[in-house]
């Protein structure tokens, strides 16, 4: 298992668009991918479960991903939540 703790830039949060990019990331993975938000946790891999969490700019949130290629999915997900998720 590996974990990193990103904040959040894009000025609108986690809303619909976002939340689909970073599933649609998430999904090219084997690995569980979860993140965890204050007191909750998240799949990744479920645009319901992301939209749920409420994160908004400014927020940080932690990944954690395990499986065979939690590294890479890391990576991926870190740099596309740094990138501002397409806003």
């Amino acid at each position: 298992m590996v974990s990193k703790i990103v904040k959040v830039t894009n000025p609108t949060g986690l809303h619909l668009r976002p939340a689909g990019l970073l599933c649609k990331e998430a999904i090219k993975y084997e690995s569980k991918i979860i993140f965890k938000f204050k007191k909750s946790t998240a799949n990744a891999k479920s645009v319901l479960s992301v939209l749920g969490a409420c994160v908004k700019c400014g927020d940080e949130i932690e990944f954690e991903c395990t499986g065979e290629d939690e590294v890479e999915a890391l990576q991926a997900l870190v740099a596309l939540v740094e990138s501002g998720l397409g806003e």
